[in-house]
């Protein structure tokens, strides 16, 4: 399944005396209570700047001054910065001296592959082409290789700093081997950073939490009291993306990131269900084999929580997985005699169904492929498949001018290739410094480019001209840059970050000055070719930002999120259609619109739930956003989650029940309105960013009655009815949230189109969803 990538990232406010000082600033303020403390960003950048400094300084002075290897003093000083300040691995010092240590070998690779192609012009512009592309979309992988890219990009540059000597490679392998490793051993033991609640531990709370739900339901009056009702709520929020550290999320293509998401996804599902939970009928108790369902739940939900918390208890969950399923089947054979009961007995098959995939999930995030599940080949498609094979499923569905991973690889290749053209002429000194310019300022949209340039020209500027006093004062003195450099990257790493790409730019042509002044000569004129290539860098970031998709996701997320939403209507009116007579599920319980894709029983909605999410998590990130209140992409997000989670529900529970016309014609009408009310949704998403208003569907779009109906609880009907009912209502739901952000709006033209609601959901009559 794809990864949910609602970006954000939460901050520790600053307390305690000094944060309402008078006259200091309160980001001043918080900054130095979370210094104080140890926790919060601004700490772990400290630390984080103390490690580069550490690692970077290390291997240059080992190199330089005890070796005297300028070549690998060179490249054991980039290679630390690269990884470590260029670069924005998420997670703890130990995580990412776990993901440097994966990438040493590409590391590796690349300083040899860019040795050999600087030495022609036009064979450095091929390799900047395709490597720079190959590194950039590898983002589609995760925040991990997303964030390890443009260190990567960095080693593959450096090579292109004259001279181009092939012979010297042994010198730059052995300096960008030995500052990564210093690298590695600085993240993992220097300052370490305070653990955080894993994605697995907050995965382990939510079943901990739905046992207890479970219990409380077993007893009367049957419904969850207010203050478990909300630790169910706020448990499951716990499991957002938005919530969690960017480190802990598991978003990866591999089997253990895919079933720890998928179980995230589950937790959730699970709480909201039995927090919804119908009760039973007025003065009645509820049959023993309803309750015996909820007691196989909350066994199955202890079972996994213990499985997340402590290792595989194979016994004890694989127990607990079996009762449950027994208790399933055994409540589905079981048809209540009134038909509110039924009504129930259909919520509590959605609650053991959500059970069992929890902790199916859960053990494949624990133990991997061998806890690969005997059935449900679509839900858990990707259990059986290899690493390569998950990864190329990832990056195959990105491929295309559709993702905005394509778009932003394509934008960052063609700017290096450009600059690389460009540093190859000779009229232009020290050309790596162009190349780094684009890789660390080009920008997902036009305008947070253009924005990014004009602070950091202007933070070049001072940069040079500091650089340019220091080097006409020490001259060619070796011992005052040598004893200015640990503390000027100290103070370079922390305060660049924590201030802004001006001061980054400014005290980093500080560093590279002070730097390159002990690797050889050099006049007060390195720091006006520093200004000089950064100058000319970001011109060309800005001119292919504004050429290759200027507005970044800004627009993509829109069409993206309507492409979503028409799969989705699709998928509801085939799901309907199936469980009736004369179109009945296949009988291997695949998907009756095709056989299972590389995304499992329903390729078109699920591939384009990732291309949205992924155009959503970049829009998350980028400045530029519509004045006034806009669309509510989350709820389009989440509803193209429930209509593949409850699809799968619906067309397993089809049995082949005898017919009932009246039932039949009952979902039927009610899965073409819901279906009607996702394309009104589609049309209304995809309104280009500044219109006030979009042409009605088409002639086509017959408004259809069938909205909820309050009879639906008391039909007299088969347990599917209840199951298509249950999932149609959800989906009501999801429709009521995202209309209710679009009200405010200029509605879509109802001329012609008779059906259509003032909010862009399809009417029913008298009383539509939202007025």
């Amino acid at each position: 399944m794809g990864r949910d990538t609602d970006t954000g990232a939460d901050t520790v406010d600053g307390g305690g005396e000094d944060a309402g000082a008078p006259g200091r600033p309160p980001a001043l303020a918080r900054a130095t209570a979370e210094l104080r403390a140890g926790t919060g960003p601004t700490a772990a950048t400290a630390r984080r700047a103390v490690r580069v400094t550490l690692a970077a300084c290390a291997g240059f002075y080992v190199f330089l001054y005890v070796l005297d290897r300028p070549v690998s003093a060179t490249y054991a000083l980039f290679a630390a910065v690269s990884l470590a300040a260029l670069s924005r691995i998420p997670g703890t010092g130990r995580q990412r001296a776990a993901q440097i240590v994966r990438v040493l070998p590409v590391a590796c690779v690349l300083v040899t592959i860019g040795t050999f192609l600087a030495v022609r012009t036009w064979t450095a512009v091929a390799g900047m082409l395709v490597i720079g592309f190959c590194l950039a979309f590898a983002s589609a992988g995760g925040p991990r290789p997303a964030g390890a890219a443009p260190g990567l990009q960095l080693l593959y540059i450096l090579p292109c700093f004259p001279p181009y000597l092939p012979g010297a490679l042994g010198e730059r392998l052995a300096g960008a081997v030995a500052g990564i490793v210093l690298l590695v051993l600085a993240e993992a033991y220097v300052l370490p950073d305070p653990r955080l609640p894993t994605y697995r531990d907050r995965a382990a709370d939510a079943a901990t939490t739905a046992a207890r739900c479970a219990a409380a339901l077993r007893e009367p009056p049957y419904a969850l009291p207010a203050p478990l009702a909300e630790l169910a709520r706020t448990t499951g929020e716990a499991l957002r993306p938005s919530h969690v550290p960017e480190g802990e999320r598991p978003a990866g293509p591999g089997v253990h990131e895919r079933a720890l998401a998928h179980t995230g996804l589950a937790a959730r599902t699970l709480l909201a269900r039995l927090k919804d939970l119908p009760g039973p009928l007025a003065g009645a108790r509820p049959g023993p084999t309803g309750l015996a369902l909820i007691r196989s739940a909350e066994r199955a939900a202890r079972a996994t929580a213990a499985l997340l918390s402590d290792g595989p208890p194979a016994d004890d969950a694989g127990s607990a997985a079996r009762g449950l399923l027994h208790d399933r089947a055994e409540s589905a054979r079981l048809l209540p005699s009134a038909p509110g009961d039924r009504r129930r007995q259909a919520a509590l098959l959605e609650v053991a169904d959500a059970a069992l995939v929890l902790g199916t999930a859960a053990d494949l995030a624990v133990r991997g492929r061998a806890a690969l599940p005997e059935g449900d080949p679509g839900r858990f498609w990707y259990a059986g498949k290899s690493t390569l094979r998950l990864w190329w499923v990832r990056l195959s569905g990105h491929a295309g001018p559709r993702s905005v991973h394509f778009q932003n690889a394509v934008r960052i290749s063609l700017a290096l290739a450009a600059a690389r053209t460009v540093a190859g002429l000779d009229s232009l000194p020290h050309g790596f410094w162009a190349m780094l310019a684009v890789l660390s300022l080009t920008r997902t949209t036009a305008v947070q480019t253009r924005a990014t340039v004009r602070a950091a020209l202007t933070g070049t500027c001072l940069g040079a001209l500091a650089a340019g006093g220091v080097l006409a004062l020490a001259g060619e003195a070796s011992l005052p840059y040598a004893i200015a450099l640990p503390p000027l990257m100290l103070v370079a790493f922390f305060v660049g970050p924590v201030r802004g790409v001006g001061w980054a730019q400014a005290l980093f042509t500080l560093v590279v000055a002070v730097a390159f002044a002990q690797l050889a000569p050099t006049t007060w004129q390195l720091a006006e070719y520093r200004f000089l290539d950064v100058l000319v860098g970001s011109v060309i970031g800005l001119a292919c930002g504004l050429l290759a998709w200027p507005r970044g996701a800004h627009d993509e997320v829109g069409r993206a999120v309507a492409r979503l939403l028409r799969a989705a209507a699709a998928e509801v009116t085939t799901a309907t259609r199936a469980v009736t007579p004369g179109l009945l599920p296949p009988a291997d319980g695949g998907h009756p619109a095709g056989g299972a894709g590389p995304y499992g029983d329903d390729p078109d909605v699920q591939h384009t739930l990732v291309l949205a999410e992924s155009a959503y998590a970049q829009y998350q990130g980028e400045t530029q956003r519509p004045a006034g209140p806009g669309p509510d992409w989350q709820s389009a997000l989440m509803a193209g989650h429930h209509v593949l989670w409850g699809a799968r529900r619906v067309l397993a529970a089809a049995d082949g029940s005898p017919p009932d016309p009246r039932a039949d014609a009952r979902v039927r009408a009610y899965g073409a309105w819901v279906a009607e009310g996702f394309g009104l949704a589609a049309a209304r998403f995809d309104v280009p960013k500044g219109a006030r208003t979009r042409a009605a569907p088409g002639p086509d779009a017959v408004a259809v009655a069938g909205g909820p109906q309050a009879s639906d609880a008391t039909l007299d009907a088969p347990p599917v009815f209840f199951t298509a009912v249950a999932w149609l209502d959800s989906l009501t739901a999801d429709l009521s949230r995202m209309a209710a952000a679009h009200a405010v709006e200029t509605p879509l033209p109802a001329a012609g189109h008779p059906g259509t609601a003032r909010s862009g959901t399809p009417s029913r009559g008298r009383g539509g969803l939202v007025g």
